[in-house]
């Protein structure tokens, strides 16, 4: 017989030195000794009730969303909350979590406490299916094929590809901080995953790479999510459009591949480690965009994550995806600026907010050109608030550039904007984050955080040169 328990590469030991690891154990025995907040005695409570690992559905609630319900709103494939119990037209683990828990549908869309005893009573449910009895479920490694069903992925190997992310979490440890600060912790453990048929399964972490960018993996989308072509001879591809999946990676893989979604993008980029995998031939039309001029022109990134949690956006997937970036803009002679390189709340007629506040547009700007500076003729500015654009120096309303670290191009005198006793004469130049038209419009440097009144200064103090 064929030997499916294998030994994963989840251990602590290959991963830190002795001293972390003795660090590690001091700091996980001081987090239990602390009186536990209300997130860790949701998943004590539901574990216990369920006789679920309480490490494994922790580990299993931060792969899908960093222990964040979002206040009950919906995942791009329709999961709500901490556990992302899933209401769409093809999965429904929402409504089955509600039968086995006796709880309202409503109620685990928005009770983090409630929606973490459904996850854990959909989790017993998989393993009740699989025949785990009472001594096999105290074994974590026992539950892998239960986890992979958990996912309800669109083949085994985005199941595997799921059920591999939380093993790994629950090997090396976590310490999650909720929205409300309370800090949840799993101690990092030796784990050997049992995966039985999926250990036959293709691993999609060491995938065949894919057609068009060398250091991706390549998991096609349903040929249902979007329009065979032949660009760039049938469209010019002339824009890169940077979204957030508003999920995990597995999930969005699985969600692409789902012929009702009727979305999909070229490429996903992974949190923990930027790994890349490519859904759609840059040849092809994505359904990106929401606008159908756009999706012709442009290529598709998703960013796992979710718009309203920074925690999402790490440095290991900035540089990932701006590489990709500088890849496709080198392939396709695409300007490597923010008029060409776009998020998708810049498409016009956009309803999302993606990449969302919390996206550093200053850091990958950076890594994709290469350089700390911005390209020639940009200089980089901080807004102390979201600043209105206009259509010339105090004409038409016409947008906004969103708070934060922006770029202009030049500045003009004009008419003079006062708030109390602040004030500036000085108009920049430059591309808004929203509205129609973006490019080219005008803001007050009167919102510049950096300076005093009536100057025009970029970050680094120098004046920014006359248009």
């Amino acid at each position: 017989m064929r030997n499916t328990r294998a030994r994963t590469p989840y251990r602590l030991a290959m991963v830190l030195t002795a001293a972390a690891t003795i660090l590690l154990g001091v700091l996980a025995q001081g987090a239990s000794a602390a009186p536990a907040g209300p997130l860790a005695r949701a998943f004590a409570r539901a574990a216990t009730a369920h006789d679920v690992p309480r490490d494994l559905l922790v580990a299993l609630a931060y792969a899908e969303t960093h222990l964040d319900g979002h206040n009950g709103a919906p995942s791009a494939s329709g999961g709500y909350g901490i556990m992302h119990l899933v209401a769409n037209p093809t999965t429904h683990t929402l409504k089955k979590a509600a039968e086995l828990t006796g709880r309202p549908v409503a109620t685990l869309q928005k009770d983090d406490a409630a929606n973490i005893a459904g996850g854990a009573a959909l989790l017993r449910s998989h393993a009740d299916d699989l025949g785990l009895d009472a001594t096999a479920r105290k074994d974590a490694g026992r539950w892998y094929p239960a986890v992979a069903a958990y996912a309800n992925a669109s083949t085994p190997e985005v199941a595997r590809l799921y059920a591999d992310t939380v093993y790994d979490l629950l090997g090396r440890g976590l310490r999650a901080p909720a929205r409300d600060g309370e800090i949840v912790t799993v101690a990092p453990r030796e784990v050997e995953a049992e995966r039985g048929a999926y250990a036959r399964t293709r691993d999609l972490n060491a995938q065949l790479a894919a057609p068009d960018y060398p250091n991706a993996g390549w998991v096609a989308a349903s040929s249902a999510n979007y329009t065979a072509s032949s660009r760039p001879s049938a469209y010019a591809i002339d824009r890169i459009v940077i979204h957030v999946t508003q999920g995990s990676y597995a999930g969005t893989i699985s969600w692409f591949q789902n012929p009702s979604a009727s979305v999909s993008a070229h490429y996903v980029v992974r949190s923990s480690d930027g790994a890349v995998t490519q859904m759609v031939r840059d040849k092809d039309v994505a359904w990106h965009a929401g606008n159908w001029s756009y999706n012709t022109r442009s290529v598709g990134i998703e960013h796992e994550g979710y718009v309203s949690d920074a925690s999402w956006f790490t440095d290991a997937m900035y540089r990932s995806s701006a590489a990709l970036t500088r890849h496709i803009a080198d392939r396709y002679g695409i300007p490597k600026d923010r008029a060409h390189i776009i998020g998708h709340n810049q498409v016009p007629g956009a309803t999302h907010t993606d990449p969302g506040p919390y996206w550093d547009w200053n850091r990958y700007m950076q890594y994709v050109t290469g350089g700390s500076n911005p390209a020639p003729g940009k200089y980089w500015v901080d807004t102390h608030a979201a600043a209105p654009g206009h259509s010339s120096p105090g004409g038409t309303r016409t947008g906004t550039l969103n708070q934060g670290t922006n770029y202009v191009y030049c500045r003009t005198w004009g008419p003079n904007v006062q708030v109390g006793g602040d004030y500036n004469h000085w108009w920049l130049k430059t591309d808004l984050d929203s509205g129609s038209p973006w490019q080219n419009q005008w803001v007050s440097a009167y919102y510049l955080a950096r300076w005093g009144n009536d100057v025009a200064k970029d970050n680094s103090g120098n004046d920014i040169p006359n248009c």
